[in-house]
């Protein structure tokens, strides 16, 4: 009976040693590699039973090929101090639960670092075990990758509609144009479908979707108008509002 009791911890150590280990070099990696293919792309690929659907757009760009407008529309709709805090925005986490025990919708918190993360090396669940590998890859983003390259590898493998991943698919597929050349307000209409891609459909803008869109203008504009990733010029960049800084849908 001991001798299996050890054994179960020994092979328990060496489990956790090697997840540690090769989750370390797999987010290495991807500091510098494209991330060709994701698991959500994989799972929605199997989920599709029209065989015509089961193909995905999706077409990596450097950051230099992102417009500035569009980083900061993810930015202002999704994670307005992703330039100030480490992975984790617990001003955010403590509204949500403070919304949450007044009686209000439920709404998550996540980080773009976070979601980041879960997008390119996690399943999508809601678990406890999946949220904590999330901490952890989310934690290791941040001390391996910069902000620059957390945002750009978001912005390439985000879900933007059926089968459409990156900003530069979503710009060909809705704009026919490159996703360098989006106008602001394109820029504002495709961040403002990422709380729910599925149901919100960028080409096929709905009332509540303009509105959004013309609110996200707006915290673009109170924002400052361009990102900028100088560490010097953080504390100038905290936004200029009292709201909270995830979109409600």
């Amino acid at each position: 009976m001991k001798k299996i009791f050890f054994s179960f911890w020994s092979n328990s150590l060496k489990g956790v040693l090697f997840f540690l280990t090769f989750s370390v070099l797999l987010v290495l990696i991807f500091r510098w590699l494209p991330v060709s293919y994701t698991p959500l792309m994989f799972l929605r690929v199997i989920q599709n039973k029209d065989v015509e659907n089961k193909s995905i757009q999706h077409e990596w760009v450097h950051s230099n090929q992102i417009p500035n407008n569009l980083q900061l529309a993810v930015v202002c709709t999704e994670d307005q101090r992703f330039l100030l805090h480490h992975g984790f925005d617990f001003d955010e986490i403590a509204r949500a639960m403070r919304e949450a025990d007044a009686g209000e919708r439920f709404r998550g918190a996540s980080t773009i670092s976070q979601q980041t993360a879960k997008n390119i090396f996690l399943w999508p669940s809601s678990s406890f075990i999946r949220k904590g590998v999330e901490v952890w890859f989310t934690v290791l983003l941040e001390i391996f990758w910069s902000k620059q390259r957390i945002l750009e590898v978001y912005l390439n493998s985000i879900e933007f509609g059926k089968g459409i991943y990156g900003c530069q698919a979503a710009a060909q597929n809705f704009f026919n144009k490159n996703a360098l050349e989006l106008t602001t307000a394109e820029a504002a209409r495709l961040a403002i479908v990422l709380p729910n891609p599925i149901k919100f459909n960028v080409g096929k803008p709905s009332a509540y979707m303009l509105k959004r869109q013309h609110w996200a203008l707006g915290q673009m504009r109170n924002y400052g108008g361009v990102l900028r990733f100088s560490e010097i010029e953080k504390e100038t960049l905290k936004p200029k509002h009292k709201k909270s800084s995830k979109v409600q849908e």
